[in-house]
């Protein structure tokens, strides 16, 4: 049981080191408010991070859905601010990515292009395409009930987590024990294999873009209902950190091999990272050079792991 999530123990392992010390030297981090701030932060990473779970398993990768988030993001706060009702809203942020993954999907499987040129395109697309048509002005006016979905701040904050935790939950067990979940890792693992087995690869593919699509738009509402206004920025910087996420926890860049917990996990390392700098008093640009290099070493173990096998 160890050797098969030996990644996942080491990251764990990590993840406790690092909260040691942060008792040792830094005990604030421990208070309520920030460990609740820590969580309502990492709720939509999280989101994020089972959709790339999906994708990377596939052998495949989605660097466009910090871009996606912001579309998405934008969309429903432009349809909450022209006076329609927050699952309305919500309908369309989960819409609108579906879609946007479904262009991924269909260039990817239908077309075989490869994953990273073609969401690396996608990317400037949307982010270029998104700054044209709002100039970086944030989504204004919006009504009351919006905001923490009209639950309160208190509240909505706990809402927020909970949906996060919901839709890691019902992945986790989607993977595990669905016919659709071992697809997703046969399909990984090898392409023609699957194919002989029954199963059709490039459905498999085009889905699990959709998929990633469509949390990249629940990620976007999760983000979006915290603020008054909503930021057409949003979502910068978060295919690196979820990429990062997942590759840490132990999900194999080449595909077929990893868990859910395992990005979990590494939704949580790299989650505590950012603050932990703060109260080290260290510089938190830092944090992005990490994500870098713990993407290098991943990727680099998995080479050394394939070698060895």
């Amino acid at each position: 049981m160890i050797d098969r999530y030996q990644r996942e123990c080491w990251v764990a392992a990590a993840l406790g080191v690092l909260l040691l010390v942060l008792a040792r030297f830094a005990p604030d981090f421990f208070a309520y408010q920030n460990l609740r701030s820590v969580l309502l932060e990492n709720g939509p990473v999280l989101v994020a991070a089972v959709g790339m779970t999906l994708v990377i398993l596939s052998r495949n990768i989605d660097i466009s859905i910090g871009a996606q988030v912001a579309v998405c993001g934008t969309i429903a706060g432009l349809v909450a601010e022209a006076g329609w009702p927050v699952p309305m809203a919500a309908g369309a942020a989960l819409l609108a990515g579906a879609g946007l993954g479904a262009v991924n999907g269909a260039l990817v499987a239908g077309l075989n292009l490869p994953s990273i040129v073609v969401t690396l395109a996608t990317w400037v697309i949307l982010r270029e395409s998104l700054s044209w048509a709002r100039s970086g002005e944030f989504v204004r006016n919006l009504p009351a009930d919006f905001q923490w979905f009209g639950a309160g701040q208190s509240t909505g904050q706990w809402l927020v987590v909970a949906i996060a935790v919901a839709v890691f939950l019902v992945f986790a067990w989607s993977l595990r024990y669905l016919a659709a979940g071992r697809a997703v890792y046969a399909t990984g693992s090898d392409q023609e294999a699957a194919r002989l087995a029954g199963i059709r690869p490039r459905r498999v593919v085009f889905g699990v873009f959709v998929t990633m699509g469509a949390l990249s738009g629940l990620s976007a509402l999760l983000i979006a209902v915290r603020f008054p206004q909503v930021d057409p920025r949003m979502g910068t910087g978060l295919e690196l950190q979820t990429i990062a996420a997942v590759v840490v926890g132990g999900v194999a860049i080449s595909g077929g091999r990893g868990t859910l917990i395992g990005s979990l996990i590494g939704v949580a390392l790299l989650g505590t990272i950012k603050p932990a700098l703060g109260f080290m008093h260290t510089d938190v640009h830092w944090e992005t050079a990490i994500q870098g290099m713990i993407i290098l070493l991943a990727v680099a173990s998995d080479a050394w792991g394939q070698r060895r096998s």
